[in-house]
């Protein structure tokens, strides 16, 4: 009896694996690839113009560049060619979950027209697409919840692109920018009124010494220089 559930078990699994392949998703216990397209040629395409692989890291080292940012990929841009082929490597060096989602994509290629690659931690998945010979922007980013707002979003352009994305880190403006509040206690005012005054007294007690603290450098010179002689001799 075990042995007949065992079978059945094995067997349903197979074909639930069967299947996720079918419809064009890969699963594992690292990771998942959804709508992966190594060889159909989009609609406008009569040939593949390029082959260009991409490595793209994820991860929160790679926000330290950003001001307020938490997470990030290590590339925040890429151009390719109308109707090139693109091989991505993603590597998450995190030990959270991150995904990398290009969305835009033709939906008769791609369905709900995105390429889905996800890591449950640190490792790497390999993945292509062909990109249609439209001059486009397409968004690539994370799609867990506030990974693209703390920074991982970036942009794919074909043949130029046909504009910016806003908020793309160290590239455009934000919609809407972080404001940071500063709670302002008497320890907080007192600690900024302190610096602002040593940083205006310490160059004004510098300009009125000045020719002392030439003459006090000038001394430690001549004296270290006197030393240094007597020492050879």
């Amino acid at each position: 009896m075990k042995t007949l559930a065992l079978t059945v078990f094995m067997l349903c699994a197979s074909s639930m694996a069967s299947a996720m392949e079918m419809a064009g998703m890969l699963m594992d216990d690292k990771g998942m690839i959804m709508n992966a397209n190594s060889d159909r040629l989009p609609r406008d395409c009569t040939a593949i113009s390029e082959i260009v692989d991409i490595t793209i890291r994820a991860g929160q080292q790679h926000a330290q560049k950003f001001t307020g940012k938490m997470y990030a990929f290590d590339q925040q841009e890429w151009n390719v060619k109308p109707c090139a082929k693109i091989n991505i490597t993603f590597i998450n060096d995190d030990q959270i979950r991150h995904q990398l989602m290009i969305h835009g994509l033709p939906g008769y290629l791609y369905p709900d027209g995105m390429l889905h690659l996800e890591l449950y931690g640190q490792g790497q998945l390999q993945a292509s697409l062909i990109v249609p010979s439209l001059k486009k922007t397409y968004l690539v980013h994370c799609e867990l919840p506030q990974h693209m707002e703390k920074g991982m979003k970036a942009q794919l352009k074909v043949d130029g692109g046909n504009g910016d994305l806003p908020s793309i880190p160290g590239l455009t403006a934000p919609v809407k920018t972080d404001i940071y509040q500063v709670d302002w206690s008497s320890l907080t005012t007192a600690i900024l009124i302190l610096c602002v005054l040593v940083g205006c007294v310490i160059p004004f007690i510098i300009l009125l010494n000045a020719q002392r603290i030439k003459d006090l450098i000038k001394k430690r010179w001549s004296s270290l220089i006197h030393k240094q002689k007597k020492t050879v001799e």
